[in-house]
């Protein structure tokens, strides 16, 4: 039996979770539930799950939490109740799956009290991979992919020799607009962003999958989970999706993972490993899926791998300006105050006027996602009032 924190319980990732430990009672029982506004959704999975404690993010909701649960549920809120949650006593994993720079302090408080971290959170990695794996190394704990991608990688590389590595191959769907002509992006809308063809996902990462933006954020991941450098890391299209990701061998072989694409099968894997255990909810019928094929991916129609790419090998601050002008971009364009190519236009400019400071640390890191954010917001109040 695994005791799981699980941070970000009402999320898709965090459903999903939910899910699995459902499916695995003996394998899987979730200590601790954290989430960020939505109150009742956590307390109906608290009264679920029955867990030690939960924290919801928000403290103006912590009294409606408290009324609504049993007294032997501690209840917990804001950072200081997700730290404590990210070093709860009887926790063997953290599964950290925090949409924004909310996870990054829990994430390296879990570390430091010797709790295996499983990120789904992409920001840890992406804003502080560097800070986040020598403190991995230190305490002697396991970061654990839950990313179907790099799930997939971790799958193919266990137990071989890096040395035996020539690249890792990450896998795209190419997103709701892999076929279609630049010249209309302009006039994609926010409903049309959402409709990923593959994956069902929440609202920030979907909108990444449609950019690719998702994708080069992985290519950051990629580097700091496997210890490789970015010109090593490659993207391909791959429009099924069953293919989640692959590694080539420098003798020229490749290996690959495939399933049908369903989160609930890199999350089991992250919270059982090193162990796999019987489960039936994800089946794979290859002769049904017919056939695989892949593509280049067009960078000059989505630039976000070229920009993902630059930041993740400048290294510093930069990867966390790439993501903080990101996540602002995407704010902007969802509330219909910017463009759908305003996006990576908005992230190109902000990183342009970064002054970068090489193997920056935690309060650098922090500081550059501030002013990425502010200088993002600068921006494209300027681009509107411009288009006015």
């Amino acid at each position: 039996m695994r005791n799981v924190v699980l941070l970000g319980s009402t999320g898709s990732i965090g459903t999903s979770t939910l899910k699995v430990a459902r499916d695995l009672p003996g394998e899987i029982r979730l200590a601790a539930l954290a989430a960020g506004r939505r109150v009742d959704r956590l307390a109906e999975q608290a009264l679920a799950v029955r867990p030690e404690a939960v924290c919801i993010y928000d403290p103006s909701q912590a009294d409606a939490l408290r009324r609504r649960l049993p007294k032997e549920i501690e209840v917990l809120s804001g950072m200081e109740g997700l730290i404590r949650l990210a070093e709860w006593p009887s926790a063997d994993i953290v599964l950290i799956a925090i949409v924004g720079t909310a996870g990054l302090r829990p994430a390296l408080a879990a570390i430091r009290a010797g709790k295996d971290i499983a990120v789904a959170s992409k920001e840890i990695l992406v804003m502080a991979g560097e800070i986040v794996t020598e403190e991995a190394r230190r305490h002697g704990v396991n970061i654990l992919a839950v990313d179907s991608e790099h799930s997939a990688i971790f799958q193919c590389l266990e137990g071989r020799d890096p040395a035996s590595v020539r690249r890792l191959w990450l896998t795209a769907s190419g997103g709701p607009f892999r076929n279609t002509p630049k010249e209309e992006f302009p006039s994609i809308t926010v409903e049309r962003a959402l409709r990923h063809p593959s994956w069902s996902m929440g609202r920030k990462i979907t909108i990444d999958s449609a950019t690719l933006f998702n994708k080069g954020l992985e290519m950051i991941e990629a580097r700091w989970l496997f210890n490789v450098g970015m010109d090593r890391i490659r993207v391909v299209v791959h429009p099924q999706s069953v293919i989640h990701s692959m590694v080539e061998f420098v003798d020229g072989a490749f290996l690959a993972q495939l399933s049908t694409p369903d989160m609930c099968l890199p999350i089991q894997y992250a919270l059982t490993y090193p162990r796999r255990v019987p489960n039936s909810r994800v089946t794979t019928d290859l002769a049904r899926i017919g056939s695989l094929t892949f593509e280049e991916p067009d960078t000059e129609r989505f630039p976000a791998l070229e920009l993902a790419r630059w930041a993740g090998t400048a290294g510093g601050g930069l990867p966390a300006v790439l993501n903080a002008a990101n996540e602002a971009a995407v704010d902007a364009f969802c509330r219909g105050a910017l463009s759908f190519p305003g996006i990576t236009e908005i992230v190109r400019a902000v990183m342009e006027a970064y002054r970068p400071a090489p193997h920056a640390d935690l309060d650098q890191i922090l500081a550059a996602d501030a002013w990425a954010r502010e200088e993002a917001a600068r921006r494209i109040r300027a681009a509107a009032e411009t288009a006015r």
